[in-house]
């Protein structure tokens, strides 16, 4: 996967691809004193349109502020102008967005009050995080023996850069063991989300999400939960035991990067018969259709880039 590109806006201006650097005695490299997001922008016959932008920067502010940057000089709407002019400059029709706020400048004693907050916006070609075989076959997961962030150890409602080596020595140990994805515990051992994603089951014709304490609640996650709604099912947020996994008819994931994707199998077990669900199929083509624009219902949720 390429991540090159023409420019990467950085702090106001656009930097040429190879010329978009920090030092390597940067805060935010040693520490993970950073706060992003990640956005997708999508072909559609309007031109590229990015998927619930607002909300996208709207949550990076709010990351900044709970990881405690204070007087940030930039808006949700600076970065919702400066994300489109990203795009846009680039020349992509459909990419990935990667909006960073990073500590700089100081703050060497672990007091963020005593460095800088930066800004830098990256985009480049991406297709499905999880491979294409995966939107039609489902994927193979298994619990993780890394637990999920205990609430008051790290902000869960904030997509902080440091937080995702949990992610990473979850993910990398169940891909040593042969599966796609972790599925992570929260601290009191019920499911709390993947990696990278979060979760969902059918049982019976309901659809049951982790409730959203322990979780960061996906901005894709309210799209799904919108749009099976919509669709006719209840969409029911409690405490899920591994078990319960196990037992479903059908499971799935969902984030900005996988889309939403079904679990084929979990711990070795079959989750119903073995490949992704009626149910899962059905929202992953409304969802497919809605990020591009296709349904009138949902277009407020794309962002045209033009």
């Amino acid at each position: 996967m390429g991540m090159e590109s023409k420019f990467i806006w950085k702090d106001g201006e656009l930097v040429e691809f190879e010329k978009a650097t920090v030092h390597m005695l940067t805060a935010a490299l040693h520490y993970g004193a950073a706060v992003f997001e990640g956005i997708r922008a999508y072909h559609t016959a309007k031109g590229p349109a990015v998927f619930r932008l607002r909300e996208h920067a709207e949550r990076l502010i709010k990351s900044a502020e709970i990881f405690g940057f204070l007087n940030l000089q930039y808006s949700a709407d600076d970065v919702s102008k400066a994300i489109k002019e990203t795009v846009k400059a680039n020349g992509f029709d459909e990419c990935y967005i990667r909006p960073l706020i990073y500590l700089t400048a100081g703050a060497w004693n672990l007091n963020i009050d005593a460095g800088k907050a930066a800004m830098m916006i990256a985009v480049w070609k991406w297709s499905n995080y999880l491979g294409e075989e995966a939107l039609a076959k489902g994927i193979r997961a298994n619990i993780s023996s890394f637990t999920r962030h205990h609430v008051n150890v790290s902000m869960t409602k904030a997509k902080i850069a440091g937080n995702y080596a949990n992610s990473i020595l979850a993910k990398t140990e169940s891909v040593r063991l042969g599966f796609e994805e972790a599925i992570m515990l929260d601290p009191s051992g019920y499911i709390a989300e993947c990696t990278g994603e979060n979760l969902f089951l059918v049982k019976k014709g309901r659809i049951y999400t982790p409730s959203a304490a322990p979780v960061l609640e996906g901005i894709t996650r309210d799209s799904i939960a919108t749009i099976a709604n919509d669709l006719g099912y209840e969409v029911i947020e409690q405490p899920i035991s591994r078990d319960q996994l196990y037992s479903a008819d059908e499971v799935f994931v969902c984030g900005t990067a996988a889309e939403v994707i079904g679990l084929c199998e979990i711990d070795f077990r079959k989750i119903g018969d073995g490949k992704s669900g009626r149910i899962t199929h059905e929202i992953q083509t409304v969802y497919h259709d809605a990020i591009r624009g296709k349904i009138a219902k949902y277009e407020a949720w794309c962002d045209y880039v033009g």
